[in-house]
């Protein structure tokens, strides 16, 4: 199956894991069913860095990018996202999402599912200060917790409630301070003409930091990128299956614990991307 393949079958899931509505149909994807085990200790190996492919394929304007671009707005996004970690650590004195929550005064609840929606949603936040933990999810991850191996894999550190709620909070922080804040300063032009011209924010830097800052509140000893495809198997093995794929193919890695790809085959990569466009 090739990689547009990929994505074409896995856009419904992804779509609801972004906040997109799905398509009216939906064609069920056929992918081979992984260990799940095999797949985590492949995914933890990625490096935050590295998931800028996959972190970018979700961005509307992706395709005016170069790699070049996504590498450098990806380490910029990363370290907003831990810088402003380490300030709300420091500013409220723990770690802990839930009592920084608290403190910050939001509105915190735990439904099973979305309202009136076919989407898949692990957590969601709306202006101005309310946030909401779809326990569904989360009951479904924990089950999957139960193996030792699995637990062993993300560590003791990993509570998913919190790591959600981490998640949601960066947004909220992202909101009081769009004005400074970079992944709302930063700008893409899309076209100018004399003075006239047209600037676009880039969503993806918001998600990239929100998954930094989820990790280093968390202390998290890989991206929280990886659990978007251990919620996804609570739902449908097969489709994490093909998340995965997609996951290591964006970071240039081979499936199944393969090496990852000689980096000087990645740079060739990008040079030839940037002859092309």
């Amino acid at each position: 199956m090739t990689k547009e393949d990929v994505k074409r079958y896995l856009k419904p899931i992804a779509d609801g894991l972004f906040g997109r509505q799905r398509r009216p149909t939906y064609e069920r994807p056929h992918f081979k069913i992984r260990d799940l085990n095999q797949m985590l200790e492949d995914l933890v190996q990625i490096q935050p860095e590295e998931w800028f492919r996959y972190a970018f394929s979700r961005e509307p304007i992706n395709g005016k990018f170069t790699d070049a671009q996504r590498i450098d707005w990806t380490r910029k996004a990363i370290l907003c996202g831990k810088e402003y970690a380490r300030k709300t650590a420091e500013k409220y004195g723990t770690r802990n999402s839930i009592r920084i929550a608290e403190k910050m005064g939001m509105n915190i609840t735990y439904p099973d599912f979305p309202d009136k929606t076919d989407r898949v949603m692990f957590a969601q936040y709306t202006e101005p200060n309310n946030i909401k933990i779809f326990m569904d999810a989360v009951r479904k991850a924990d089950r999957l917790m139960q193996d030792p191996k699995t637990a062993a894999i993300l560590t003791e550190k990993l509570n998913i409630p919190k790591t959600l709620l981490a998640h949601e909070l960066f947004h909220n922080i992202e909101e009081e301070n769009k004005d400074t804040i970079f992944t709302r300063t930063e700008k893409f032009r899309l076209w100018s003409v004399g003075k006239v011209h047209n600037d676009s924010s880039i969503i993806a830097l918001s998600e990239i930091a929100a998954m930094a800052y989820s990790q280093e509140l968390n202390q998290l000893p890989y991206s929280t990128y990886v659990l978007d495809m251990f919620l996804v198997y609570g739902y449908s093995p097969e489709e994490a299956s093909g998340l995965y794929e997609e996951m290591m193919e964006d970071a240039g890695r081979k499936p199944d614990g393969g090496e990852a790809v000689p980096a000087e085959t990645m740079e060739k990569r990008i040079r030839q991307e940037k002859e092309q466009t």
